[in-house]
């Protein structure tokens, strides 16, 4: 990984879904979000000169192309506004709230009711993940904030206090020994994850609102909303999901459902939901090689993953409330077998390989209870193959547990019981046919053509050939010698008879190499994941007043990320 001076000549947006956007520094109306993975390359052009101008005339918002070669062209979703993106962000805050507070308002009255077991395990799957999720974000705290991160840059830490201190006059070790005991605290009272929804809405709304260092803003949030996306991730499936298998278990065994055990239950279902969604569409807005989410389809998203966890928990509760040792089992089994299929199928998500173990085995207890996509390439039938063993594992479930239960406690819910497994599960395939067929967003992968070498140079990050004078343009190379004089000048004549741009003060700003090829979806980028690189791109955002550049190699080309701005 290196940087470089290379042309930060891109600038950042606002766009749909908040993430992911591009415009041009010196226009005054920002692109649509697929503008930057359109071929624009023009059939009618006669010349190499005449494709490249209309490929930058229209990545620039100047025109429309007359038709496209190479890439498929897809279609931006309608522009969403600011107020979606901090109602979404305060709403899964109110989610978090709900979920935690009915769980330990459901422990104390048990405690009350002087039921000491299920107290005890209510308890245990709240704290027991809360604190594990709170240790892994204090350790992010840590990485970031020292051995040159954030600390450094903003006058936080020792060393960057002596070596930034003209930059933030006045950071002392008071201020650095303040800012470690509030996020100690913070983290002491497991109020991580809240802390951070909060300050990825502040840094969102000051992304939008500062003038200067908008990127280093923009930067910020992005990082601070995907660690906490991932954190939530861990924890509902960790938490959420074993609660909610427990609560309805003990309704089942009891005869009885209270109202705060229903409440309790329906948080913990939400928020599974809930964080499916959130997550799946972040992952999508970080990325520019893929549309972005809008927040239909995340709704949409929503409700495929509350009907189908719906259906996949009664029936384990069902089996769960007769078979004890049997339902441990039957999990234990289950997640070693998805823990290895995830395995086999060769992810690509973390930086080293204890870590991806790691996050195999988190994702087989995710498989437990839901699909969850972990690879690139034809999902469809991975899927289909999945639904039909969960399919097939909940008739198993149900029908057991109805053979051997007792007609004279479970005849009143019963024949309920096996219907709404079955159409929950039903309901759940519809949405997501839904969500699939109307609202989910068309991949648009860049990949380079024969048919145009200044497209795939100009898309790539490939080096352009310097531009001719207006008034000498080059003789292509594949006209013939018949054509005459005027035929050329007919054909060039709406490339050149445009305004020459004016010269541009703007400084060229750092590119950052990094040489390994990028993730495929539905894997993170290497700089949302390894937090070196997340110290190098937010030291550089802050001492440089250009756009940081971002380049994976990708075979044997180089791919630019070019800068992009929130909506946020």
């Amino acid at each position: 990984m290196a940087a470089q001076s290379d042309g930060g000549k891109a600038g950042v947006g606002y766009g749909g879904g908040g993430f992911a956007q591009l415009y041009d520094v010196d226009a005054e109306e920002p692109l649509d979000s697929a503008a930057i993975h359109i071929c624009q390359c023009c059939r009618t052009s006669a010349c190499y000169w005449g494709c490249r101008s209309a490929c930058l005339g229209s990545l620039l918002g100047g025109g429309q192309p007359i038709g496209g070669v190479g890439i498929r062209e897809t279609h931006c979703p309608p522009r969403e506004q600011l107020w979606l993106d901090c109602l979404w962000i305060i709403l899964a805050l109110l989610v978090f709230f709900w979920d935690v507070g009915t769980d330990l308002c459901l422990a104390m009255d048990y405690y009350q009711r002087q039921d000491f077991l299920w107290f005890g395990l209510t308890l245990f799957f709240v704290l027991v993940p809360s604190v594990l999720v709170q240790i892994l974000s204090f350790r992010w705290f840590v990485q970031d904030y020292t051995g040159g991160g954030l600390g450094e840059v903003e006058g936080l830490t020792k060393r960057g206090t002596v070596a930034l201190g003209c930059l933030y006059p006045g950071r002392d070790r008071l201020q650095l020994a303040t800012i470690w005991l509030w996020q100690a605290t913070i983290h002491i009272l497991q109020l991580g994850q809240v802390w951070r929804y909060i300050r990825t809405l502040y840094l969102g709304l000051m992304s939008r609102r500062q003038k200067e260092h908008q990127r280093r803003w923009y930067w910020a949030m992005m990082f601070e909303y995907a660690d906490v996306n991932m954190l939530r991730l861990l924890e509902t499936f960790l938490e959420s999901a074993p609660q909610l298998v427990l609560q309805l278990c003990i309704m089942i065994q009891e005869n009885r459902a209270e109202t705060l055990q229903c409440i309790s239950s329906l948080g913990s279902l939400l928020s599974l939901a809930w964080v499916l969604a959130s997550y799946h569409k972040l992952l999508r807005d970080s990325r520019d090689d893929q549309r972005s989410m809008s927040y239909r389809g995340a709704l949409l998203h929503l409700f495929w993953r509350l009907f189908t966890i719906s259906s996949r928990v009664l029936s384990l509760a069902l089996f769960a409330s007769l078979f004890h040792i049997y339902f441990g089992i039957f999990v234990v089994i289950h997640w070693c077998a998805m823990a290895f299929w995830v395995v086999h199928g060769g992810t690509d998500f973390c930086m080293s390989k204890w870590e991806e173990v790691l996050f195999n085995m988190v994702v087989g207890i995710v498989y437990i209870f839901c699909w969850f996509n972990v690879k690139e390439g034809q999902t469809r039938y991975r899927m289909v193959a999945y639904y039909i063993v969960v399919l097939a594992e909940n008739t198993i479930l149900t029908g057991l547990w109805y053979a051997y239960r007792d007609p004279v406690l479970t005849d009143s819910y019963a024949v309920p019981a096996l219907c709404s497994v079955y159409l929950t599960f039903a309901c759940g395939v519809l949405v997501m046919l839904l969500y699939y067929g109307f609202l989910h967003p068309a991949t648009a992968h860049l990949q380079p053509s024969p048919a145009s070498s200044c497209c795939a140079q100009l898309l790539w990050g490939l080096p352009l050939p310097p531009s001719a004078p207006p008034t000498a343009p080059p003789t292509p190379a594949h006209m013939t010698k018949s054509q005459t004089e005027e035929d050329v000048a007919e054909t060039c004549l709406p490339v050149f008879q445009v305004r020459s741009a004016p010269p541009t003060t703007k400084p060229e700003g750092p590119l950052i190499k990094i040489d390994m090829p990028r993730k495929r979806y539905p894997a993170w980028d290497a700089h949302y994941v390894d937090r070196r690189l997340r110290r190098t791109i937010n030291i550089l955002q802050y001492i440089t007043p250009a756009a940081v550049g971002i380049r994976y190699r990708d075979g044997p080309l180089l791919y630019e990320l070019l800068q992009y701005e929130s909506s946020l």
